[in-house]
């Protein structure tokens, strides 16, 4: 229902615009409302008439439980057998007992009513978990990493790629090819990205999933004496790690990715090695604007945006016809958040 305090504004903009010389048709379609809707809302003195159906009086629908029935429900909903049950359960164990109180969604309302609908059963109830999110302003903010299995030479063996990428960058900061999941291989790894981007005891976030190796008790030890900050994802949420997820899927998807597996482990870690070379200084990643996620992070991509621009700017200057409005956008996002966040942090800070 549109209140009269909108219903005014409305009539007063149509009649604005039909005194400008619009049709009343058109205008009231900007409004999505009708011709007939207009007319409704004005009486013939051209007052705004008030919405009267809050104020009708209706007649109680037929089926209505009285009161007496109601407290019935109340009733048998918390006798001692019922008591951990929720009405979808009662319902079906009563007709067995052959009786028969109300439907399902009836019994739903009136334990409302009564505020009695909460949680019925023994065990703890669901928890809504927020969405898992980090920013990233600069490379060595926020950190992914996750285990994918690359396919050995027989089906059912595989080897263990440990890899941690910069969610800002893009770049693979490390990795480590191993035969098993361990805690202990997670542990190096780890340390070894800290010590070779020299950032130890500054702010960092390490986001990762629910794995055994991310949760064991000595890596998040390790974590915490490197003053990492430890972050996972929601249980059972296959997304809240997309940067590792989609590094992978390059990875597998790369044409020089081996059919038939790898013969051995030093083959698999050769092979990632020369992957991981091309991904950080030959790849022309499509999430950073087709920059090379090492040029991300060594803090170029201005000065190479700034000369795309200016060839473009050049090339329009040459051939304006051949544009029909502006040159390509080079620019790039100022920061990265592992999951989407609020309209509120996507504005620009107000300059002082």
């Amino acid at each position: 229902m549109i209140s009269t305090t909108d219903r005014k504004l409305a009539i007063e903009l149509i009649d604005e615009a039909r005194s400008s010389g619009a049709r009343l048709k058109p205008a009231c379609k900007v409004l999505n409302i009708s011709e007939r809707t207009y007319q409704r809302w004005k009486d013939e003195n051209n007052d705004i008439k008030e919405d009267k159906r809050p104020l009708v009086k209706r007649p109680e629908p037929k089926n209505k439980l009285s009161e007496k029935e109601r407290k019935r429900v109340v009733e048998v909903v918390n006798k001692p057998e019922f008591a951990d049950l929720v009405p979808s359960k009662i319902v079906p164990a009563l007709a067995d007992q052959g009786e028969y109180i109300a439907s399902e969604s009836t019994i739903y309302r009136i334990l409302k009513d009564y505020k009695m609908n909460t949680h019925r059963s023994k065990c703890k109830p669901a928890k809504k978990r927020s969405l898992t999110t980090h920013i990233a302003k600069a490379p060595n903010q926020v950190w992914t990493w996750d285990i994918t299995w690359l396919d050995g030479p027989l089906k059912g063996r595989y080897y263990k790629l440990y890899l941690i990428v910069d969610i800002y960058s893009r770049k693979i900061i490390n990795y480590e090819v191993w035969e098993t999941e361990s805690a202990e291989y997670a542990e190096r790894l780890i340390r070894k990205a800290v010590l070779a981007e020299n950032i130890a005891s500054r702010p960092l976030v390490l986001h990762s999933d629910n794995g055994s190796p991310m949760k064991a008790a000595t890596f998040l030890a390790t974590l915490e004496k490197l003053g990492v900050q430890s972050s996972f994802s929601r249980p059972r949420v296959s997304n809240d790690n997309p940067y590792s997820e989609s590094l992978f899927k390059t990875l597998k998807y790369r044409y020089k990715y081996p059919k038939n597996g790898f013969s051995s482990l030093s083959e698999a870690r050769q092979w990632v090695q020369h992957f991981v070379h091309w991904y950080n200084h030959d790849h022309l990643h499509s999430g950073i604007n087709f920059i090379t996620p090492n040029q991300r992070h060594q803090g170029l991509e201005d000065t190479i945006m700034d000369k795309r621009t200016q060839v473009y700017k050049e090339a329009k200057k040459k051939n304006p016809e051949r544009w029909a409005s502006t040159i390509r956008d080079w620019s790039l996002p100022g920061f990265v958040s592992l999951n989407p966040v609020s309209d509120e942090l996507k504005k620009p800070e107000k300059q002082k």
